[in-house]
């Protein structure tokens, strides 16, 4: 069973911007979906569980939140820009090499040579990985280009804090349910002050801004599944579990979205996909 929970983040998180995708709607649509669709799933599984917070943790995920909103923001740009097939792969790596550097630096990950030079050799493996995914015929309007490439790499920011602020003292402690809320909370907080603001309140004239709420409750349940994998499977291998949705994403922005591949770049997609996959995998191992 909680393998089959594993799996829950995976297929939400590969599937969010396939749905956002196929709704269509501009950046601050879909930034205000996901923060509403998620803050939805977060009322009701606080309101069912009443986990237990305190006050300065709630303030302080609440802030984490809306720092995520903004990585996200960039995110649905880039997906504009470069396509999901693109911009997920890259997304992907740019999350995990950030959020590894910060755990050795920091967090005291990775002690000692050994651990070290696996964790680096993963991360090669990765990176390269995603140069594969990248590799471009010239061919296609959405390819990936120096401008957004270091765009998405600068947005990524955001999602560094919001994965870095678990293991932070205040809330180290705190059971995960009870930050659940306040995150999503803050998620929705950044993303109706950056559709408002942006749109100039034309959003919430336009259907898109509530249709992509669905994509926000895909978010939103595989955010709150993920708590129950990393606790019945540890963070580490809840963690591989996730990288699945990299596989959904990005053939589901092919076939799905009708992205354009060549042939030639298909062969390098795939076989980039699979060193992202294996990567990710190794560095637990680290």
């Amino acid at each position: 069973m909680a393998y089959l929970i594993a799996l829950i983040p995976a297929l939400g998180w590969g599937f969010m911007p396939i749905i956002t995708g196929k709704i269509g709607g501009s950046s601050a649509n879909q930034t205000f979906g996901i923060g509403a669709g998620a803050s939805i799933v977060g009322i009701i599984a606080f309101l069912i569980m009443r986990p237990q917070v305190s006050l300065a943790a709630f303030l302080f995920s609440l802030v984490c939140g809306a720092l995520w909103s903004t990585a996200q923001v960039g995110q649905f740009i880039s997906f504009k820009r470069m396509g999901v097939s693109n911009t997920i792969p890259l997304s992907t790596v740019f999350q995990l090499v950030g959020n590894s550097i910060i755990g050795v630096l920091f967090l005291g990950q990775w002690a000692g040579a050994k651990s070290l030079i696996i964790g680096f050799i993963a991360l090669l493996i990765v990176v390269i990985g995603a140069l594969m995914t990248s590799v471009s015929d010239g061919q296609s309007e959405k390819k990936v280009t120096t401008a957004n490439f270091l765009f998405l790499l600068m947005t990524t920011v955001g999602y560094w804090i919001y994965s870095t602020f678990p293991n932070l003292p205040l809330v180290k402690n705190q059971d995960p349910v009870g930050v659940f809320l306040p995150e999503v909370l803050g998620i929705f907080i950044g993303a109706t002050l950056y559709a408002t603001i942006t749109t100039k309140g034309a959003n919430w004239k336009q259907k898109e801004n509530y249709l992509n709420i669905l994509g926000g409750l895909s978010w939103g349940i595989a955010a709150f599944a993920y708590i129950f994998a990393a606790r019945e499977l540890g963070s580490n291998t809840a963690f591989i579990f996730t990288q699945l949705n990299v596989i959904i994403a990005t053939f589901g922005g092919i076939l799905l979205l009708h992205e354009h591949r060549s042939a030639h770049e298909m062969k390098f997609t795939v076989a980039g996909i699979a060193l992202i996959v294996i990567g990710s995998i190794c560095t637990i191992f680290a």
